[in-house]
């Protein structure tokens, strides 16, 4: 049974939704973003300044999709209205980031510096050189940037050196013994 497709989704001031045909369209200051749901299995109403998802029968199929419709739609409307961060911090000797127009510029131990161009609808800053910082509404492009950039140098367990996102505990593993 869920318990997330229960609650209606709460629409803030500034944040216009648009309900078509197996489609929910969400407008804020952060930008416009859109899903898709099942129309055969989950109905979408758009009540006031709520959205309230409820399944069109009792099956398994319309129950699993109740609360994932749900969940996205939610995810819609925090985006545009908030918006979404991801934090990453570089550990190394000689590891920076720089961001040039719209191109990420790290260095990162290799022979060449890795270039990464921005996605459309996101932002990267840069507070000092082991510090990146990804902001955008759309929570999967975000998520997605930042696990791309901790591909170029994951973090090692011996000397802890890498790409971590900040809070992120690294399991350091005792090095070779004589």
């Amino acid at each position: 049974m869920s318990r997330v497709g229960k609650y209606p989704v709460i629409v803030p001031d500034g944040v216009n939704i648009t309900i078509g045909a197996g489609n929910v369209l969400a407008k804020g200051k952060n930008g416009e973003l859109s899903c898709h749901y099942d129309v055969d299995h989950v109905s979408v109403v758009l009540d006031g300044n709520k959205v309230v998802v409820s399944p069109k029968a009792e099956t398994k199929q319309a129950r699993a999709l109740w609360g994932t419709t749900r969940a996205n739609i939610n995810t819609l409307v925090k985006g545009v209205h908030e918006g979404f961060t991801k934090e990453l911090e570089l550990v190394g000797v000689g590891y920076k980031a720089r961001v040039e127009g719209n191109k990420l510029i790290l260095s990162l131990g290799y022979s060449h510096d890795v270039t990464i161009e921005t996605p459309k609808g996101l932002k990267i800053t840069c507070a000092s050189p082991t510090q990146i910082s990804i902001f955008g509404a759309d929570k999967q492009l975000v998520g997605q940037t930042a696990s791309e950039i901790r591909d170029w140098r994951k973090p090692e367990p011996y000397k802890g050196k890498g790409i971590k996102y900040v809070g992120e505990y690294i399991r350091r593993k005792e090095g070779k013994k004589k």
